[in-house]
């Protein structure tokens, strides 16, 4: 059995794995309501238990994130 056998068994197709990539700022709450949220729509969407659900939270500090040529920092401050 393979590595990638290994995995499969482990997680199967039942056990889906999120994670969302986002900027730094918002609070404990936000971020608690939003992956109790991701979890809602993956049982409700897939069929399967919140028991197997992972999300994941991604965050990047808002100077090493850029979008259209300038950094989060340079965004918010208007720049």
């Amino acid at each position: 059995m393979t590595g990638r056998d290994i995995d499969a068994e482990i997680q199967g197709d039942d056990m889906p794995e999120v994670q969302v990539f986002m900027a730094e700022g918002r609070t404990d709450d936000q971020k608690k309501a939003m992956m109790r949220d991701i979890t809602e729509a993956l049982v409700k969407n897939l069929g399967v238990s919140a028991d197997v659900v992972t999300v994941q939270i991604v965050e990047a500090r808002l100077a090493d994130k850029m979008k259209g040529g300038k950094t989060f920092v340079e965004i918010k401050a208007g720049k």
